[in-house]
């Protein structure tokens, strides 16, 4: 895993260069790792919610002791949330540890529930964002997912830097 965030970062740093006078390196590393994140993130929504989800409604089912039947009904475009958000969660934490906030002294562990904390501030937002966006204003779910995305760029550099990753 060394490896590859190695060469991430020295493919970063080579880009880098021109911008080195106007953005600090850190900033240029969020920037580009959470850039990718994002377009991974962006495709893998649009694939799964067009080919996988269908534009079909999903219906889970648990059986528990006191509720033998309960059916929980979710929309193609929380559905498709629920499935994707699991795996941008972890190459984001994953980038942001070895590529972006190296020196941070504090463990993996605290790390990654910090990491958490502020991602769940994200993910409500995510949702909410999508539940106006495409229920209330009827607007497509991809598009919505990128504008919403944008928004939360900025809670994120700021709650990892001075949070989950912090000297």
């Amino acid at each position: 895993m060394n490896k590859l965030a190695h060469f991430i970062t020295k493919i970063i740093d080579f880009f880098y260069r021109p911008f080195e006078k106007l953005v600090p390196e850190q900033l240029f590393r969020y920037a580009m790792c959470g850039g990718g994140n994002m377009v991974l993130d962006w495709v893998l929504y649009f694939l799964v919610y067009n080919f996988v989800i269908g534009h079909d409604l999903v219906y889970l089912n648990f059986h528990l002791l006191q509720s033998p039947n309960l059916q929980i009904c979710l929309t193609p475009h929380i559905a498709t949330l629920c499935i994707v958000f699991p795996i941008t969660l972890f190459t984001g934490f994953w980038l942001n540890k070895y590529v972006t906030f190296i020196h941070s002294s504090l463990h993996g562990f605290r790390q990654l529930v910090r990491y958490i904390l502020i991602v769940a501030v994200n993910l409500a937002i995510n949702y909410f964002g999508l539940k106006l966006c495409v229920e209330v204003w009827g607007w497509y779910p991809t598009p919505s997912k990128m504008f919403i995305t944008i928004l939360t760029v900025f809670i994120s550099f700021f709650g990892q830097k001075y949070f989950s990753f912090r000297k």
